[in-house]
C-alpha cells in the first residue's frame, strides 16, 4: 500500500489532521462503524466527556486490531459530537492517541445534537491494509 498525504497549508497541523489522504494499492479498507463509550455489554456510558473519548478510542483500537488493522492506517477519521465545547477541553487525549500511532488522516467534525442514549462522542474510521 503506498499512502500520500496533500496538505497545501501547515494550519490544520496544530489540529492534528491533514487536508486529503490519497491511497494506491490498498489491500484491503476496512469501514468501521461509529464507535462509542459502549461496553462490552452493551451498556451506554454516563461518564463526562473525556472518559467517554477514552471508551470510544479504545473501542476503535479493539475493532480495527480484531479485524488485523493497524490504527497507523486510519485515512479517514469522522468525529461526532454532542458538545464540541467540551470535546476541545479533552481533545489532547485525541491528538496525543493519534499522534503516538503516526495516524495522518483526513477528518471532519460534526457537532450534532444528540447521540445514542447518553453518549457524547462517536469514532467512525477508514482503515486501509
Amino acid at each position: 500500500m503506498e499512502k500520500r498525504v496533500i496538505n497545501p497549508w501547515q494550519w490544520q497541523d496544530k489540529r492534528s489532521y491533514v487536508q486529503a489522504v490519497e491511497v494506491k494499492q490498498a489491500e484491503g479498507t476496512l469501514y468501521v462503524s461509529g464507535q462509542t463509550a459502549i461496553n462490552a455489554d452493551g451498556q451506554s456510558s454516563t461518564s463526562d466527556m473525556k472518559t467517554q473519548l477514552i471508551q470510544a478510542i479504545q473501542n476503535l483500537e479493539q475493532v480495527i486490531s480484531e479485524a488485523d488493522y493497524l490504527c497507523k492506517n486510519i485515512v479517514r477519521l469522522n468525529i461526532y459530537t454532542t458538545s464540541s465545547a467540551e470535546l476541545f477541553e479533552s481533545f489532547d487525549i485525541l491528538q496525543d492517541w493519534i499522534a503516538r500511532h503516526g495516524i495522518k488522516q483526513a477528518s471532519t467534525l460534526f457537532e450534532v445534537n444528540s447521540l445514542f442514549e447518553t453518549l457524547k462522542v462517536e469514532l467512525e474510521a477508514t482503515v486501509v491494509k
